[in-house]
């Protein structure tokens, strides 16, 4: 845990005691401050009552005598509307922030040198964290993972200076830490994301910006229009700019042809690396992230034997085109945190031949938008609510079976693709929520895990 100590002796009220919540509560109280924590779910705050965090209605408390709102990223700051507890704190000048920024506040107060990295984007963030992470630990550094990406940033080891930081940053998190300043800031991509919780794609887009117009060295990606004004912005300003892309050459960064990695600059044009043969780095959107990952790890010191050893052993990230398993020529893919047609296809983009495992509960604009990508493959295999409408949207364009489970697509997936004997991938990328059949992605990744495990003759690479 990170203790915060910038408000200690002071009174800070809190909103949402969910998962971060709730360790954010816990961090305060161990740095001295009296905490008023709340949340609409009665349980939750029973849960925080029980082991002695201070809890109070916000709605009946004496504002005046607050230093801070702590907020979870999850609650409306500004839209659609702002939280009754944002309308109660700001007329007062009531300084409203999340996890985030007391991270910072700790780290400016405590190990200002403490390498951190911070990503963002609208796609991408999580390979691209995890990745960084694994390649700062497979260095021999003294590595913490956290934030959008599942660990809460306060739970993480205590500051020191020689301890790296490695930090996922949604949009909602960002615009609550108004002074995060990274070592290295990434921001990979932009494309229409959270307009209900942003009012316009603008604001989104300037929410996502701060996090790089902060950091020592922004790392920008250049294959959209949103983040090629960004850097340029950010040039103007004579800041330390390096953009990536996953197609075309930059003039100062990284930037992939293929699966080659070249690196720009003063110095002219190098060769950084092949992704080829790398399976969890597959796809030009992985070429993104690679390139991002080396920019920031160059960025914080890391020497290019480290980061491309590093590279060649990336696992890759559970459920985000994870290798599960091979027979022969046929590689297992899940990808079960593919929720929608868009999160699908990079998947499909990827590979060459697929049989595919497609269904669930199905998005607005169901598979459509993935015609481009139907030649790829050899056949769908149907499961869920959404069977009957991904098969009337394949039609005649790609074979298709109504599977029905998992379990009997996963069966005769694996039968075709060993029938035919040809290189090819068992994928499942479900362009669906799961919650017909499963929880959430997470256990309809296992369920799938577990399948293909029972399978005669594969072997497992999990």
């Amino acid at each position: 845990m990170i203790p915060v100590t910038s408000f200690k002796g002071q009174r800070v009220a809190l909103f949402g005691l969910g998962g971060s919540g709730l360790a954010t509560a816990r961090a305060l109280v161990a740095g001295g401050a009296e905490v008023l924590a709340w949340d609409d779910n009665a349980e939750s705050v029973a849960k925080a009552a029980a082991e002695g965090i201070g809890t109070a209605d916000l709605r009946t408390v004496d504002w005046s005598g607050i230093a801070a709102l702590i907020l979870s990223p999850g609650v409306p700051l500004t839209h659609p509307q702002p939280h009754w507890s944002v309308l109660l704190a700001s007329p007062l000048g009531v300084d409203i922030i999340g996890d985030i920024e007391l991270f910072a506040r700790e780290r400016r107060a405590h190990a200002p040198d403490a390498p951190l990295i911070c990503i963002t984007g609208t796609n991408g963030k999580s390979t691209t964290t995890a990745l960084i992470a694994h390649i700062l630990k497979t260095s021999g550094r003294d590595t913490q993972l956290g934030g959008n990406i599942g660990t809460a940033v306060l739970t993480l080891a205590p500051l020191t200076p020689e301890r790296f930081y490695v930090v996922e940053c949604s949009s909602y998190q960002i615009d609550l830490a108004p002074s995060l300043h990274p070592s290295a800031g990434i921001l990979l991509n932009l494309t229409p994301d959270h307009i209900d919780r942003h009012g316009t794609m603008e604001n989104y887009a300037a929410v996502k910006a701060r996090l790089v117009l902060a950091s020592e060295t922004a790392i920008v990606g250049d294959d959209d229009d949103f983040c090629r004004a960004i850097a340029a912005d950010l040039e103007t300003k004579d800041r330390r700019v390096l953009r990536i892309s996953r197609d075309h050459r930059v003039p100062a960064g990284l930037y992939a042809l293929g699966t080659i990695l070249h690196e720009s600059g003063d110095g002219g044009d190098a060769i950084v690396t092949d992704l080829a043969g790398i399976e969890t780095l597959r796809g030009s959107h992985n070429a993104q992230n690679a390139a991002a990952a080396i920019a920031a790890c160059l960025a914080v010191g890391l020497s290019r034997d480290e980061i491309l050893a590093g590279l060649s052993s990336f696992p890759g990230l559970k459920h985000r085109m994870q290798p599960i398993a091979r027979r022969g020529a046929v590689t297992f893919v899940n990808d079960s945190k593919a929720t929608n047609a868009d999160a699908a296809a990079p998947a499909l983009s990827s590979y060459d031949r697929i049989y595919w495992i497609a269904g669930g509960v199905a998005k607005e604009g169901g598979i459509e938008p993935l015609r481009p990508f139907f030649p790829k493959i050899a056949k769908a295999y149907l499961i869920g609510q959404a069977a009957e409408a991904f098969a009337a949207t394949l039609g005649d364009a790609v074979p298709f079976a109504r599977s029905g489970t998992l379990e009997a697509a996963v069966a005769e997936a694996a039968a075709d693709a060993e029938q035919a004997g040809e290189p090819a991938a068992v994928l499942l990328s479900p362009a669906c929520a799961s919650f017909d059949q499963y929880k959430n992605f997470e256990m309809r990744g296992d369920a799938f895990v577990g399948h293909v495990a029972g399978l005669a003759g594969v072997a497992m690479l999990i």
